[in-house]
């Protein structure tokens, strides 16, 4: 398998400024618990965020979004329908739609959805290391939402998924790995704070689907994504005392952040 190469800021620069001038429509069908805060990093970079679920209106509102997430973590029957046509729609329409399996593995409904979804040609898949190693059927899962495994461990698993399900397979914690299965883009960076609020990498899986619909390479605007957040974490974590005024900082990092190419 390939070995990590890194994002140059020159690649970065391009992606960014591709985000703010293209402002996808994404939609997010994503967990209860991070609505907000999702809404709000997507607009903090120009993106504009929508969350649609019911099952007839969300299967119409993926055939005109620019993207589409599908995030399991509050995941019920009903919403599993009405997440499955979302994606069959966008499909229909050539949008292109992200997965984030959260919490993948240990529990039965979200496993076998989304090993059902990966035969349905997502765009792209972000997920910590231990969810990443469960769809690969090489783990059963993390501790709830939190990974027990270091990224690089699921590196391997990460590439083979990639090339199998032909997607880009984004991989994250201390440092983040990108993959198409042939190239591998590491992302170094972030802060600690960045696991003491909710929403975090829920907001990413947004950015990375807001990044997939970008022309160009989609490997390339999947690492910015990763490399976005990670940046506006160190910038905001300079300047804070802990959680709450970080959320805040980071809004803000986002909104503000410059990258010299």
């Amino acid at each position: 398998m390939t070995q990590p190469d890194p994002l140059s800021p020159a690649q970065l620069a391009h992606s960014l400024q591709l985000l703010r001038q293209q402002a996808p429509l994404v939609h997010c069908m994503t967990n209860d618990v991070v609505q907000t805060f999702t809404a709000n990093v997507l607009l903090a970079l120009q993106a504009s965020p929508a969350m649609v679920i019911d099952g007839d209106e969300a299967a119409q509102f993926a055939g005109f979004a620019d993207a589409l997430l599908i995030n399991v973590g509050t995941l019920t029957r009903e919403r599993r329908d009405a997440m499955l046509a979302a994606v069959q729609a966008a499909n229909q329409a050539g949008t292109p739609w992200t997965l984030d399996p959260v919490a993948v593995g240990a529990l039965t409904l979200r496993t076998e959805f989304c090993q059902q979804l990966l035969s349905l040609r997502p765009a792209a898949i972000r997920g910590n290391a231990s969810e990443i190693l469960a769809l690969a059927h090489q783990a059963t899962g993390g501790r709830g939402v939190d990974s027990v495994h270091q990224a690089d461990a699921a590196l391997n698993a990460a590439q083979q998924l990639a090339q199998r399900c032909k997607t880009i397979v984004a991989v994250t914690g201390e440092v983040d790995y990108v993959t198409d299965g042939r190239q591998t883009l590491a992302i170094p960076g972030g802060s600690p704070l960045m696991t003491r609020v909710v929403g975090t990498g829920c907001a990413l899986s947004a950015v990375v689907a807001a990044c997939s619909s970008l022309p160009g390479e989609r490997i390339q605007h999947v690492a910015a994504a990763c490399r976005v957040m990670s940046l506006a974490g160190e910038q905001a974590a300079r300047s804070v005392a802990g959680p709450g005024s970080f959320v805040a900082a980071f809004l803000d990092a986002l909104w503000t952040l410059e990258v010299a190419a």
